[in-house]
This record gives structure tokens, sequence and C-alpha cells, in this order.
């Protein structure tokens, strides 16, 4: 059973930075957008709260946020001003951040050679979801239905065409990943079922892949890449299939429906 986590909070957050005239935020969650540190969001407690309470809730017991180096706040925040009491949080700093795979090996310095579960800090998932993944033997990823996600969550159909679409076999192993299918997907497809929304169980050979992994067209070091990689030198990766939603901050307009979703929770990380 896995008992830790790893966060990946040390993009730049880009998407939520930019402007948009069409939402109105208050003056702490403007504050936060304008930093793009998603993860400090204000619902009623920084958006990171109630994902490692979710986390706890699932069995997690150690916690490890991969930051950037000017994440002071969230550091602070974390080990000062609102220590987890439910949860051991460590950090690990990516110097650049040059991708998902890079995160996940600066992880695995703090971590060790033991598996663990890797994860946005811009999405709140399922329990559910954790406590599955967690209990998987091998390397593995939740499949979330596509449909499941536009009807219950916050993402809305063509939203989906910026996610990876997993290629699932009959049992329940991952044969491929389509990264970021846009107007080649069609959404009604069987093929396009399941959604990857970034939620793996990591072992020490996909780690092992994410130090190998060329740069990707983007110019990064990229987790799908890397599980594709592993894949190909014959790494099992096994598919958790879940039927629901996954509430999404990445961007302003996702403010006001994450909050109205998570106000009425008590985060105890």
């Amino acid at each position: 059973m896995i008992r830790t986590a790893v966060i990946m909070a040390g993009g730049m957050g880009t998407r939520m930075r930019s402007a948009d005239d069409s939402v109105q935020l208050d003056a702490s969650q403007a504050a936060a957008a304008a930093a793009g540190v998603k993860g400090m969001m204000p619902i009623r407690r920084p958006f990171l709260e109630y994902v490692i309470s979710a986390l706890a809730d699932a069995g997690i017991e150690d916690v490890v946020l991969v930051i950037g180096p000017a994440h002071d706040a969230v550091r602070r925040h974390f080990t000062e001003e609102a220590p987890p009491v439910r949860t051991h949080v460590r950090f690990a700093v990516q110097p650049e951040p040059i991708g998902t795979a890079n995160a996940v090996t600066c992880a695995a310095s703090v971590v060790g050679d033991e598996p663990f579960l890797v994860l946005n800090a811009d999405n709140y998932y399922p329990i559910e979801a954790y406590a599955l993944l967690a209990a998987v033997e091998t390397a593995g990823v939740v499949a979330f239905d596509r449909d499941a996600l536009i009807r219950d969550g916050n993402i809305d159909a063509e939203r989906v065409r910026s996610f990876a679409v997993l290629d699932v076999r009959p049992d329940d192993s991952l044969a491929g990943i389509i990264e970021k299918p846009g107007e080649a997907l069609d959404l009604a497809s069987e093929s396009a079922r399941w959604v990857g929304m970034n939620l793996w169980a990591v072992t020490p050979a996909v780690v092992d892949a994410c130090r190998r992994v060329p740069r990707s067209a983007r110019g990064e070091f990229e987790l799908p890449e890397a599980i594709g990689l592993a894949l190909r030198e014959g790494v099992p990766v096994r598919v958790v299939r879940l039927a629901a939603p996954v509430l999404d901050l990445s961007r302003r307009r996702d403010v006001s429906s994450v909050v109205a979703r998570l106000e009425s929770i008590d985060p105890r990380p």
C-alpha cells in the first residue's frame, strides 16, 4: 500500500496568471492568481489544504510538495502558519519549471527508492481515486470516465481535448497515451472515453524513465512521455477506471466553481 504522495506545485501558473476580464475575484484570490501559485488559491483555506486533506482521508501519511525556488509562501504556510496534523509534509525544490518528469525526479531524491503517488497541485481528485491507486502493486494511473468528468465536475467537453486520452486494454493495463489530442479527438468516440488527469502511481522503473526521457516538442521533460518510454521497455502500468469528477483549478474562470464545490468542506490536512 502506497503511503506517500508527491504534489507537483512548482509550475509557473501561466494560464492562471493570464488576465480574464469576465472573471470577478476578490482581493486575496486576485493576488493568488497574479502570483500563479494555484495551490495557494484561497477557498476558505488554501486549495492545497483541501488536496492534502483528501489524501489523508485516503490513508496517505507522507506528502512531498515539489515547489520552485521562489515559493517561500508555500513552505512557510505548511511549516509555520498551518502545519498539517494528519500528514507529514516535506519539500522538494525543482530549480526550473521544465516539466512533470523533472518534477518526479526532484521528488524521488526526497522520497527515496519506494513507490509514490504523483498528482497535480491544481486538481481536486476524489478520495476514492487515491485509495484505489495506492493499492495498485505496479505503476498505475487513474482513467477518468469522460462523461462523468463533463457531467459531474467543472470540466466542459472542449477542455477534454487538452488532456491525455488513455488507451486501455481489456485487462486494465495501459497500452498507450494520446497526449493533448486536440481537434483530432472525436469526443463521442469510445476510444476517447478514458481520460488521464495526471494522477499516477510511480515506481522506481518509472522514475528511471523520467531521468532518461528526452525533451518534448514543448521543450520540457514530460511525465506522460516518460510513461510511454517505460511502456515500450516493458514496464507494466495498471489502469484504475473511475466514473467520478475532478475539479480543475488551472484558470481564473475555474475559481468560482471550485469555491462552490469545496466551501462546505472543512479541510484537515
